[in-house]
């Protein structure tokens, strides 16, 4: 046999391989075995997946989804209003996530945030990455475009995995009906697993809507129509069958198992070991700490059993109540000088420890941080641990304060920083007493402020100057009741976190400490706030400038440019978004309190109230420059 005709009679066997290759992947592309079990009744034809987001949420726990409404994802918002998921609307879309994220926060529940497509979904970048570095769980949902015209010009058809992926530890595009609730619940435990974070998951709109609604829109019939075009409807019912075959099938919503790293017992008998022997030791929590899975209130008992020194950032703040003596608050710097053992309990050596320039060298060091690279952070070129931990930190202590059953921190010690602190604290009350050239001592305000609140007060931050001060007035009274940015020093936040707050502690007095700057991100929201009815309260310590910046740029660049504003009137603003507004410009703590007091008033009537606070200006954070 010659060549010729060997190749005649073998190669077709020889591509046989290839063309089966290729027609299984032509078959799995235009999805024809899931077209060919096509088989919805007439009353699976009418549901949509919109009612399938709502099934896996209503089980996850969840008790409220922030959107700014798109007919990309009508479905899922009707769906979760029928199953009883309270729908709260915003004026923006990055205040959904804030809003969700506040939400993780206080309620160990994921937060939730649905958009619609392109503009809707890249409006929420910023907080999406604010939760990513605060370690947040956040599902976002965001619209599409229907899988069928994706890529050729659907309106606000874009690339949106794409974007999300650096910024979430889950992405996913939902294809297929009977994909949406495997790919919600692995999202969410991704979320919450590990080191918690955002998560990403794109529902077209030919997913979320009902077959019926699909293929009148797709399957309109052409009269005597042409071969190709008889070609092209076969396609489009191919692909359409394929979105929803099996789609309605019953499937286990349940959650999956959330998966959280915990210190060995090895690592906690070392460290404490270390803490035995010391003379001065000391923690700074950060607020990692708080996360799920322990309570805050167990790891408040496990810190008080421990008695050792505390400063608290971040969600930690007001762990330890309002006057524990056991948190110290000034003079942080000082005390890490002095100390032989420091635990760092999920705080990071960044930028707020100097890059960890500010511990010392002597000191014996325990880090312990769910995330190893934040573990490790400017290790071991700036500082190095004794003992490094990857779990969990607010489990750590609880079982750190177990190992130590009896012992007891040095009292001299912590008298000593302790009566630092009262020193420092009464010197802040001395400068809050010098009269400004013009309108408040911002000091003043927040000492007012910090007298006026409840009890049960939670406390939102969102600003730059103005809120640097109140981070040393204002105590928190109890466990999470503390909400700021995190490590992203985001502005815009406040609407959105205090939406979050309200919604999780209805008959708490939640109060937002803006800076004028950085409430223009956010006053809109004031009338979300009256419109659902969530009373909270508004201090703008409004000094008519972005005063954190032109506090170190005009000195050292010898320009004010882009950094004055005016004294805008703020509170005719609320009033125009339906809450209550207040002018404050003079007076002596009983006026201040008195205007204070009526805010609260205001909203224990049920409307959302704003006290505008002409503020002057001081030399308390002078040298406040970040690098």
């Amino acid at each position: 046999m010659d060549l010729w005709t060997a190749l005649v009679i073998y190669a077709p066997l020889l591509l046989l391989p290839t063309f089966f290759t290729a027609l299984a992947i032509a078959v799995h592309k235009l999805g024809l075995i899931d077209a060919w079990l096509f088989n919805l009744s007439e009353e699976e034809k009418k549901k949509n997946g919109g009612e399938l987001v709502a099934a896996v949420l209503k089980k996850h726990g969840v008790k409220f989804v922030f959107t700014l409404v798109g007919g990309h994802i009508s479905p899922i918002l009707v769906g979760c209003e029928k199953l009883g998921i309270r729908v709260v609307d915003t004026r923006h879309e990055v205040t959904t996530v804030f809003a969700a994220d506040a939400v993780a926060r206080l309620s160990g529940v994921i937060g939730v945030a649905a958009v619609t497509a392109g503009p809707g979904v890249t409006n929420t970048v910023t907080a999406v990455k604010n939760a990513q570095m605060a370690q947040i769980p956040v599902l976002l949902m965001g619209g599409a475009a229907p899988t069928l015209l994706q890529g050729r010009g659907s309106l606000q058809d874009i690339d949106q995995l794409s974007l999300f992926k650096p910024l979430c530890k889950y992405n996913a595009s939902v294809r297929k009906v009977r994909d949406i609730v495997p790919t919600l619940k692995q999202a969410i435990a991704v979320a919450q697993s590990g080191t918690p974070g955002p998560v990403f998951v794109e529902l077209p709109m030919d997913i979320l809507y009902s077959y019926s609604l699909v293929a009148r829109e797709f399957l309109k019939e052409i009269p005597r129509p042409t071969f190709i075009q008889r070609i092209f409807q076969w396609y489009i019912r191919t692909r359409v069958n394929a979105v929803f075959s099996r789609g309605f099938d019953l499937q286990d919503v349940s959650p999956l198992p959330v998966v959280q790293p915990m210190a060995s017992i090895s690592d906690v008998a070392a460290a404490a070991d270390l803490l035995r022997e010391a003379k001065k030791p000391l923690i700074l929590m950060g607020s990692q700490a708080l996360l799920p899975p322990q309570p805050a209130d167990k790891i408040r008992k496990a810190l008080e059993s421990l008695g050792v020194p505390c400063f608290l950032a971040g969600m930690s703040r007001g762990l330890l109540g309002k006057d524990s003596p056991l948190h110290i608050r000034q003079r942080r710097k000082d005390a890490l000088k002095e100390a032989d053992v420091v635990i760092l309990a999920g705080t990071v050596c960044d930028f707020r420890l100097n890059y960890g320039r500010a511990l010392s060298k002597k000191s014996k060091v325990i880090a312990v941080n769910r995330d190893y690279e934040q573990l490790t952070k400017n290790s071991p070129s700036q500082w190095k641990a004794t003992l490094t931990v990857e779990g969990d930190a607010g489990s750590f202590l609880v079982l750190l304060a177990e190992a130590l059953s009896g012992y007891e921190c040095p009292g001299d010690w912590t008298k000593m920083l302790k009566d630092r602190d009262m020193e420092k604290e009464e010197a802040n009350r001395e400068k809050a007493l010098q009269p400004c050239k013009q309108y408040l001592n911002p000091l003043k305000l927040l000492y007012c402020v910090e007298d006026v609140m409840s009890s049960d007060s939670v406390i939102v931050v969102d600003g730059g100057d103005f809120v640097g001060s109140a981070a040393y007035i204002l105590r928190p009274r109890d466990p999470l009741c503390w909400l700021d940015p995190g490590a992203f020093g985001t502005l815009g936040v406040g609407g959105g976190f205090a939406l979050g707050a309200k919604l999780c502690r209805p008959d708490s007095e939640v109060w937002i400490i803006y800076g004028d700057g950085s409430l223009g991100y956010s006053v809109a929201e004031y009338d979300t706030f009256a419109r659902h009815k969530l009373p909270v309260i508004s201090v703008v310590g409004n000094d008519a400038a972005w005063t954190q910046i032109l506090r170190e740029q005009l000195p050292i660049l010898g320009s004010d440019v882009a950094c004055t504003l005016v004294h805008c009137d703020y509170q005719t603003v609320a009033d125009g978004y339906g809450g209550t507004g207040f002018l404050l410009q003079e007076g002596d703590d009983e006026d201040i309190r008195r205007v204070l007091k009526s805010a609260i008033s205001a909203a224990e009537k049920g409307k959302p109230a704003l006290v505008n606070a002409l503020i002057g200006k001081t030399d308390f954070r002078e040298g406040s420059i970040s690098m």
